[in-house]
């Protein structure tokens, strides 16, 4: 039966094992490796006019980041506090640059390029790893697709000069904990074509791809199909019609008939923070009777997720029912990816929390979408790190490895 790539959880429980990672690298080796990947980023400031070279800039401000700064004020600060230890691996010839300096630099910097760095060198991290614990995950490789509106970037509101907040979206590769795809949304547009764009040029053989109902669409569906990909689509008040029609056929009756058979229904129940909560779901292969099955691309099943929640201590219920359609049949690996997506927002949550991303007020969103990057990197290397720092807290380890720093300095 085939599950979930859970290579972050693997690992996680590789170390509270025990094992012995061996990979201790000094400072110097790790950012002459950052550096490298960061050569093919093109530099578009005047020749002859640059007196912090490009590197120099993006190695503080991630260093910076991971240490808990969050504004360009911040890295000018974190700079000058760790500026000793910065030069072990760099030149600074013309010292720390001003918080104008870094804000304006990236606002020059091509997003593509600097995303293409920071995902190439988690990407090498994620590599060296699985060679170490030779982890060789064959499982399912589960992609999210969903938006992030970042709530600083907007001004002048309700009038007739209001500039909207930034719009972003996500391609996140949750089963490894890695943002691959950030892309702006344009005013006049929305993230429906930039998801299929990106989709489009993606090779998603042993992926599933889960979305909202947003992305729900024909032309998506087909082309995760056309890159061999399989897909989980939420469906919602967007798609009435159809999620009527879904709603419909899983009836109660039609549901127990499901639960007793047992194949295609799963259930799981915890208890946290003062509340039980039970997840069921339920599978359909019969689809013929769905009348545009044919415009669907490899649709195979429909899916019922019922979800009841219990307040242990006011003893309130509340319950959630929600209508899927699918190009699988396995209804465990259904539920895995459908339980998944929080990967993603999760991952927007760490931004405007851990990060402060909604209360950054940069106006250059060339500069806000390429310190964004950063801030994704830094995560995934912190989640990295977690099962190593008794799992603390995201924001703590930025703390931690700050003062860790002040040890490498005496």
């Amino acid at each position: 039966m085939a599950r979930v790539n859970t290579f972050i959880l693997e690992y996680g429980e590789r170390l509270k094992a025990g094992v012995d990672l061996n990979t201790t690298r000094p400072p110097k080796k790790t950012m002459q490796r950052f550096i490298r990947f960061l050569r093919p980023v093109t530099d578009e400031r005047l020749a002859g006019m640059i007196d912090y070279p490009l590197h120099e800039i993006v190695v503080i401000v991630f260093i910076a980041t991971l240490g808990g700064a969050s504004t360009w004020h911040d890295m000018e600060q974190f700079g000058y506090a760790y500026e000793k230890w910065f030069r072990k691996f760099l030149r600074l010839a013309n010292g720390i640059p001003s918080h104008d300096t870094f804000r304006r630099v990236f606002g020059l910097i091509k997003t593509e390029q600097l995303e293409a760095a920071t995902v190439g060198f988690i990407a090498d991290v994620l590599t060296r790893l699985k060679t170490v614990l030779k982890l060789n995950n064959t499982d399912v490789r589960h992609i999210c697709v969903d938006g992030k509106e970042s709530r600083g970037t907007g001004r002048k509101r309700d009038t007739s000069e209001a500039v909207r907040n930034l719009q972003t979206l996500h391609i996140y590769d949750n089963s490894h904990g890695i943002c691959l795809y950030s892309r702006q949304i344009e005013n006049k547009t929305n993230e429906i074509p930039v998801a299929q764009s990106i989709l489009g040029s993606m090779d998603l053989r042993g992926s599933i791809v889960t979305f909202d109902a947003m992305n729900t669409q024909k032309k998506t569906i087909a082309i995760i199909r056309e890159q061999k990909g399989d897909y989980i689509g939420a469906l919602k008040g967007n798609h009435e019609i159809m999620d009527g029609e879904v709603s419909d056929y899983f009836t109660n009756a039609r549901c127990e008939q499901i639960r007793v058979k047992g194949v295609d229904y799963c259930r799981s129940s915890e208890k946290a923070h003062n509340q039980a909560e039970t997840r069921e779901f339920f599978l359909t292969r019969q689809v013929s009777w769905f009348q545009d099955l044919d415009q669907w691309s490899g649709l195979k099943s429909f899916i019922c997720y019922k979800k009841k929640m219990v307040n242990l201590v006011t003893g309130l219920e509340t319950t959630e029912e929600r209508f899927y359609i699918t190009s699988v049949t396995d209804v465990v690996l259904c539920a895995d990816a459908i339980r998944g997506h929080w990967g993603v927002e999760s991952l927007h949550w760490h931004l405007d929390v851990s990060f402060s991303e909604d209360d950054n007020t940069t106006m250059d969103r060339q500069a806000f979408s390429n310190l964004s990057l950063i801030n994704k990197m830094c995560l995934s290397l912190l989640k990295l790190c977690k099962p190593l720092f008794k799992n603390s807290s995201v924001r703590s380890m930025r703390k931690l490895f700050g003062w860790k720093m002040a040890e490498s300095l005496a």
